[in-house]
């Protein structure tokens, strides 16, 4: 069997920036197994898998892999997939997709700019937030202090619009800077409850992450990748989050993440009444076929 597939760079304009994605056309072939395997080879820290739609009212089914596991939704996937469709002239008349996915329905929408386009995507669920953790343990599990874990705003706490996280804000930028996975910590408070990662930020802001309201990291150390160089999902459950607990009906977000790895990524989120909007930029990498 040969399929088609396609890489792109996303939440970025800079080819080998941002998060990169291998999107799979017409896979409607293979297995579960074997789109694991695949995503196991491409080793992003996510592929998606483009299936025919079990409604022909939308565009598609899609299925999401980590190296390790399928999740039930993920930011840089879909805005990915479909700026990979946009980009194979597999247009809608009012320019926007509906994807199947496990975690519901998510709309995507392509915003043009001239030749740019730019994918705005719309979390599945709304938000919702989970248990907290103590600033103790989640420092040990990034390598900090104590002091170096803020609960100013809110404590560490699990959060979602479609896809848990552990979301912690820390102190200050250097502490984000140095922060480092400590396993064996990792393993005595994770997984639980569909969590397995911790995604941490700062709002204090070096030059270096230009005009945004907060800057980011996401570790997940029981992937083969243990940090994402942006995390759709994550930002958009925190920019949430931060809205709801500002009593906010609206609010819009930048947020930079992967500053620190090398791989700089830019997310805008727009939080509304009743949804949360993740837009970003991709740009085309490679191109192939792959062999089953």
């Amino acid at each position: 069997m040969s399929l088609r597939y396609h890489t792109v760079d996303v939440f970025t304009r800079t080819r080998f920036g941002g998060n990169p994605l291998a999107v799979v056309i017409d896979a409607d072939g293979l297995t579960t197994k074997q789109m694991q395997v695949i995503a196991r080879e491409f080793n992003y820290s996510e592929s998606s898998f483009v299936l025919r739609p079990s409604d022909e009212r939308h565009t598609a089914n899609v299925r999401i892999f980590t190296s390790t596991v399928e999740v039930p939704f993920a930011g840089h996937p879909n805005v990915g997939t479909a700026f990979v469709l946009a980009s194979l002239g597999i247009v809608s008349v009012n320019d926007e997709y509906v994807f199947e996915e496990k975690a519901g329905l998510v709309r995507a929408c392509i915003l043009r700019d001239g030749e740019n386009i730019m994918i705005q995507i719309t979390a599945p669920q709304p938000l919702s937030i989970g248990k907290t953790f103590d600033s103790e343990t989640i420092a040990n599990c990034l390598s900090l202090t104590i002091d170096e874990i803020s609960c100013e705003v809110h404590p560490p706490r699990v959060v979602s619009v479609g896809l848990p996280f552990l979301v912690v804000e820390l102190a200050n930028r250097k502490a984000l800077e140095r922060a480092t996975v400590h396993q064996s910590s990792f393993e005595r408070i994770l997984p639980e409850d569909g969590v397995d990662s911790i995604y941490f930020y700062s709002r204090e802001i070096h030059e270096r992450d230009g005009a945004v309201d907060f800057t980011a990291r996401m570790f997940a150390p029981f992937d083969t990748l243990p940090e994402d160089p942006a995390t759709g999902s994550a930002t958009a459950a925190t920019c949430a989050l931060l809205a709801s607990l500002e009593g906010r009906a609206s609010r819009s977000f930048k947020v930079a993440q992967g500053i620190d790895m090398g791989r700089p990524s830019l997310m805008s989120v727009d939080v509304l009444q009743d949804k949360v909007l993740i837009t970003g930029s991709c740009v085309s990498v490679m191109s192939g076929q792959l062999l089953v």
